[in-house]
C-alpha cells in the first residue's frame, strides 16, 4: 500500500514538472534586460571606441615620430678609393696591382645655427598643435554625442506624456461611454470623443520612432552592434535655474578652448619654423679625413700617410632668400587666424549664453504657473462637462491646450539642454552639468 502511495505521488511530481516546463516553453525566452547607460559611462565609451576619434589621435603618434626624424645627425660619408694601378707590362711582366694603393676616407656634415635644434622645436610644436586639435575634433564630437544623449532623454519624456495623455483619454472613454449607454449622452458627441483617440494614437507612435532613431544614433556614435531594444540611457531631464556670468565662461573658454590654443601655438611654430630658415641659410663645412697606404712611393719614409680637409660652400648667392620671406609672412598669417580664433570664442560664447538665458526665461513660468494651470483648466473643463457645465467643444479645446502645455514644455527642457551643451562646447568644458 505505501509503495503504490509513493508510485502516484511520484507520478504526480513528474507531471506537474511537465507542466511548469510547457508553461515556461509556451511563454518564450524571457526578455534581456536593456543596459541602462549614465552620460559619463556614454562619455567614457564613446572616448575609447569611437573610430573616428581613434584614427584622429594616431595623428599625434605619427607627429611624435616627425620629431625623431626632426633630430636626427646627418650621416657620415664614407669613401674608398684606388690609385697607382698600372696599364702596361713592367719590363715584359703584367702586374696591374702591383703598385695601387687605397685611400680610404671619412667626411662629416657640421650643421651650424642650431638647425638640428630648430628642427625639434618646430616638429614639437606641430605635435602640440595636433594634440590640441585632436581635443577639439574631441569637444565637438562630444557636443554631437550629447545632443543625441538629450534626443533620447526628450523623446523618452514625450513618449510618456504620450502614454500619460492616452490613457487619461481612455479614461474619459471609458466614463463617456457609460454615460452614453445610459443616455446621457449623444452619439456624436462619443464619437467625436472615440475619433479624438487617435491623435494620442498617432503621439504615441511618433514618440517611439523617435526615441529608436536616436539610440540608432548614439549606438552608431558608439561603435556598439548591441540591439536597441537592450540599450537605454538615463538623466535627469530638467533644468538647472542656476546661470554664472559671461565674463566667467568668456574668461574660461579664454583658458581652455583648445582651437585657440592651438592659434597661439601656431604663431610659436611659425616664429620658431623663421628662425630655422634663416639658420637654413648659413653654410654648413663639410669635415673630411683620410690615410692611405702607398707601397710604391719613392719616398721611404712616406709609405703610411694621413689627411685631412675641411670644406665650405662659398655664399655667392644666398638660396633661402624665398623661404625666409615665406616663413616671415607666415608668422602674420597666423597672427590674424588668432584673433580670428578669439572672435570666434567671444562669439560663440555670447550667442550660447543668449540662447540658455533665453530658454530660462521661457521655463521659469512655465514650470511655476502654466503646467498647474492648464491641468486645472482640463480638470475642470471636463468636470463641468460631465455635469452639463460646458459644451464638447469647450472640454476638447481645454484638453488640446493641455496637451500643447505639457508639448512645449517637454520640448522647451530638451532645447534648454542642448543650448546648455552648446555653452559647454563653447567654453570647452562642462561648466553646466
Amino acid at each position: 500500500m505505501h509503495n503504490r502511495f509513493l508510485r502516484w505521488w511520484l507520478v504526480l511530481i513528474a507531471l506537474g514538472s511537465a507542466a511548469i516546463a510547457v508553461a515556461q516553453s509556451n511563454r518564450g525566452p524571457s526578455p534581456v534586460p536593456a543596459k541602462v547607460w549614465t552620460w559619463e559611462q556614454v562619455k567614457d565609451r564613446f572616448q575609447l571606441d569611437n573610430p573616428t576619434l581613434l584614427a584622429d589621435k594616431l595623428n599625434i603618434d605619427e607627429s611624435k615620430a616627425e620629431e625623431i626624424t626632426a633630430f636626427l645627425r646627418p650621416n657620415p660619408q664614407f669613401t674608398i678609393s684606388a690609385d697607382g694601378t698600372q696599364v702596361a707590362p713592367d719590363h715584359g711582366v703584367w702586374k696591374p696591382f702591383a703598385g695601387t694603393f687605397i685611400t680610404p676616407s671619412l667626411s662629416f656634415l657640421v650643421e651650424r645655427d642650431h638647425k638640428r635644434h630648430l628642427r625639434l622645436e618646430s616638429a614639437q610644436k606641430g605635435t602640440r598643435i595636433t594634440e590640441f586639435s585632436h581635443d577639439d575634433m574631441d569637444r565637438t564630437l562630444l557636443f554631437n554625442l550629447r545632443s543625441i544623449f538629450i534626443s533620447i532623454l526628450q523623446a523618452k519624456a514625450v513618449l510618456d506624456l504620450a502614454n500619460s495623455d492616452l490613457a487619461y483619454w481612455d479614461r474619459v472613454l471609458q466614463i463617456s461611454h457609460d454615460r452614453y449607454s445610459a443616455g446621457d449622452m449623444a452619439q456624436i458627441d462619443f464619437e467625436r470623443l472615440e475619433l479624438q483617440r487617435v491623435q494620442y494614437e498617432s503621439d504615441v507612435q511618433t514618440a517611439e520612432v523617435n526615441l529608436r532613431t536616436a539610440k540608432i544614433q548614439m549606438l552608431t556614435m558608439l561603435s556598439d552592434h548591441t540591439p536597441v531594444e537592450q540599450f537605454d540611457v538615463t538623466g535627469i531631464y530638467d533644468f538647472n535655474d542656476s546661470l554664472g556670468t559671461r565674463d566667467e565662461y568668456l574668461n574660461t573658454a579664454m583658458d581652455t578652448r583648445p582651437d585657440l590654443k592651438a592659434a597661439v601655438e601656431s604663431v610659436d611654430k611659425a616664429q620658431t619654423d623663421h628662425k630655422l630658415a634663416v639658420a637654413n641659410g648659413s653654410t654648413d663645412p663639410t669635415i673630411s679625413g683620410w690615410y692611405t697606404h702607398n707601397a710604391s712611393t719613392n719616398n721611404p719614409f712616406a709609405t703610411d700617410t694621413v689627411g685631412a680637409s675641411v670644406s665650405i660652400p662659398l655664399r655667392f648667392f644666398d638660396r633661402n632668400q624665398g623661404e625666409k620671406l615665406r616663413t616671415q609672412i607666415d608668422i602674420d598669417r597666423m597672427q590674424k587666424l588668432r584673433i580670428a580664433a578669439q572672435n570666434t570664442v567671444l562669439s560663440d560664447v555670447d550667442s550660447s549664453f543668449a540662447t540658455v538665458q533665453s530658454n530660462l526665461i521661457l521655463l521659469r513660468p512655465y514650470k511655476e504657473k502654466y503646467l498647474k494651470e492648464a491641468t486645472h483648466v482640463r480638470d475642470t473643463m471636463f468636470f463641468s462637462y460631465q455635469h452639463g457645465g460646458a459644451s464638447l467643444l469647450d472640454f476638447l479645446s481645454a484638453e488640446s491646450d493641455y496637451r500643447s502645455v505639457q508639448l512645449n514644455y517637454v520640448n522647451l527642457v530638451g532645447a534648454y539642454l542642448t543650448a546648455a551643451a552648446q555653452l559647454n562646447m563653447a567654453v570647452g568644458k562642462e561648466v553646466i552639468q
